[in-house]
């Protein structure tokens, strides 16, 4: 390179700036700063986390709560347990819950339907008490069945004591476990997730505004929910879609409610502007046919039982490289959704990902002949630690 100017610059930045070049072919830069203790950015369709920053660690969720809390009242609804506009009676120990508050009056009688949006848009400590007494009786026995949907979910870091999110002695939540269960909101209570994204909702003649700001800034932004104690500071879990792409942040601990704001938008700035996702192969479709023994069929149609979607850096000179790996012998009887081999894609050296490949049919076993010829030729096989060319993975 003759251009010392150049020559020095490039040098420089491989020397002393690596994490610029995040992705071979594209210029990613680190993720941005922030302010809150903890942090994840996940993208919805793969599950994949882009970025984060103690993902695990436990910390108080304040309001986030309400997030399982109306999960599993939905839950119940889909279920056909309750209807929403089943009327639920206001109990005085609900009403008399401290905090932000729907301003339920006690006795009083609201449908399943206003307690939702109580507890999502005004964050009502009475509102998620009133709804918790209806499904299960009791705080305590809705927070059993908080737990065991957190368990469902394969919330590893996440333990529920009460439905509000006040403070209380092991209870707690990660920002990876909050943005897996905004994802499951997303995906799973379709019908419901509108509810997050409204600005207002007024009840007993008192109108209130949904916390979220960015509600009101970024058009892209649908929900999800913000949270503050002194101990949990700041928090907010946030979903937005620009572009057919669907982004999830969680952010944990920020500093102001200014700075739990900024530090979404950065998030979702740097998710939208330097990373895409795309869906690498497609379930059920037919990605091969291996031959199988002592069957009625020769050969068994493989695929995959869910599609292979995953986020990356964006690169558009990327080039990928699917392998797949037969088990062989493939012996019938073979059960459809066997896992018989795995699917493995790769960008140069670098595993991308590995999915189990299952037989998309069942196989049955041939006749006594058919058997007994492939026996032999199984045993032979064996012994000479060859197989024939017709056993090869197609």
């Amino acid at each position: 390179m003759k251009n010392p100017v150049l020559r020095f610059c490039l040098t420089f930045l491989c020397l002393y700036a690596p994490g610029v070049f995040a992705n071979p072919g594209a210029m990613i830069p680190a993720h941005p700063q922030l302010t809150a203790k903890a942090w994840v950015l996940m993208d919805a369709a793969s599950g994949n986390v882009i970025a984060s920053s103690h993902p695990d660690e436990h910390l108080p969720p304040a309001s986030l709560t309400k997030l399982m809390t109306v999960y599993v009242a939905t839950r119940q609804i889909q279920a056909g347990e309750m209807k929403p506009d089943d009327l639920v009676t206001v109990s005085e120990n609900a009403w008399r819950t401290e905090g932000s508050r729907m301003f339920l009056d006690p006795g009083s009688q609201v449908s399943v339907h206003d307690l939702l949006r109580g507890v999502v848009i005004d964050s009502g400590n009475d509102a998620s008490v009133a709804l918790a007494e209806h499904v299960a009786g009791s705080e305590d026995s809705f927070a059993g069945l908080m737990n065991n949907t957190a368990r469902e979910l394969g919330l590893h870091n996440s333990h529920f004591m009460n439905p509000t999110g006040l403070p209380a002695p092991d209870h707690y939540a990660s920002a990876l476990d909050l943005a897996k269960l905004a994802r499951a909101i997303i995906n799973d209570e379709t019908a419901y997730y509108d509810l997050y994204k409204h600005k207002h909702f007024t009840w007993n003649g008192i109108r209130q505004s949904n916390r979220n700001l960015l509600l009101w800034r970024d058009s892209t932004v649908d929900g999800l929910k913000t949270g503050h104690t002194e101990a949990a500071g700041y928090c907010m879990v946030t979903s937005a879609f620009r572009d057919g792409r669907r982004l999830i942040s969680a952010v944990l601990g920020s500093t102001t409610v200014g700075n739990r704001a900024s530090d979404t938008e950065k998030l979702l700035t740097y998710g939208f502007r330097f990373f895409d996702t795309q869906t690498y192969a497609k379930a059920g479709h037919v990605l091969a046919t291996p031959m199988v023994w002592k069957a009625h069929e020769d050969a068994l149609q493989v695929g995959l039982l869910d599609d292979v979607t995953l986020t990356l850096a964006k690169n558009t000179h990327r080039k990928t490289e699917t392998r797949i790996l037969i088990n062989t012998p493939l012996v019938a009887p073979i059960a459809q959704g066997s896992v018989v081999g795995t699917l493995q894609l790769y960008e140069g050296d670098n595993r991308l990902a590995e999915r189990p490949l299952i037989a998309l049919e069942s196989v049955e076993v041939g006749g006594w002949w058919t058997r007994a010829w492939d026996s032999l030729r199984l045993f032979i096989g064996d012994l000479i630690g060859e197989w024939p060319a017709d056993s090869a993975p197609a």
